[in-house]
């Protein structure tokens, strides 16, 4: 029997993109169960952090056309980290391996079978890993550079130019949901549990459409949160 993949996907806003980012991936998932390598009872879940748009009105329009999308919103904005992490944590009672994954296009999927063969070599968790940051604008390039260099310095644990396109097994999501941190920050806390792992590279696109929600000051809010919680240096 082949291995349930589930792909979980948080939304905030994303109207613009939510229709092509579905098509893309059914394309892929159906090529992948053809080729053997998913069931045919893989899902894509999107998780609806309290958007004012009308991403869960096409989250729900989706799943009456087509059943391998599914979905559920939040009563309120979370945060990114909070809603994908809540997004993990349920699907894990059905999926054999989760992937979580931005709903701009941007995560290239053509490599969701290279991490799904890497998971079956054994490696419980698979990174997406940017191969360049090239269609970066210097800003965001030197902030990125400078924050894995300061992460580095305060003894945390982290895969460079990873973001959220990462692949776990089930046991790994398990792990996961045992973790009890109230400043979430996956990119820091998945690389704690331990599991055998490996990386694969992949160009990351421009955004397919719309404006990005995670500004540099966001992320910087978020890449603290982490260090307080994470950091090895008193």
């Amino acid at each position: 029997m082949h291995d349930k993949l589930y792909i979980v996907i948080p939304c905030f806003n994303e109207e613009e993109v939510l229709s092509e980012t579905a098509n893309r991936l059914a394309d892929k998932i159906k090529i992948m169960i053809e080729q053997g390598l998913v069931s045919e009872n893989s899902k894509v879940v999107f998780v609806d952090d309290g958007s004012k748009d009308n991403t869960w009105k096409i989250i729900k329009q989706l799943h009456n056309e087509n059943k391998m999308f599914s979905g559920f919103s939040l009563s309120h904005n979370v945060g990114q980290q909070k809603s994908l992490f809540a997004g993990m944590v349920t699907v894990k009672e059905y999926a054999d391996i989760i992937v979580s994954m931005d709903a701009d296009l941007q995560d290239d999927i053509d490599v969701l079978d290279e991490m799904v063969k890497e998971y079956q070599q054994g490696n419980d968790i698979v990174y997406g890993v940017r191969s360049s940051r090239k269609n970066d604008l210097f800003i965001r390039r030197f902030t990125s550079e400078n924050f894995y260099r300061f992460t580095r310095m305060m003894g945390i644990e982290i895969v460079p130019d990873h973001a959220h396109y990462r692949l776990m097994s089930r046991r790994a999501v398990e792990a996961l949901s045992e973790y009890g941190e109230v400043n979430l920050f996956l990119p820091y806390l998945v690389p704690q549990l331990g599991f055998k792992n490996t990386i694969v590279y992949y160009e990351r696109n421009r955004r397919f459409a719309g404006e990005t929600k995670y500004s540099l000051r966001k992320l910087f809010a978020m890449a603290t949160d982490g260090i307080t919680s994470f950091s090895t240096k008193q």
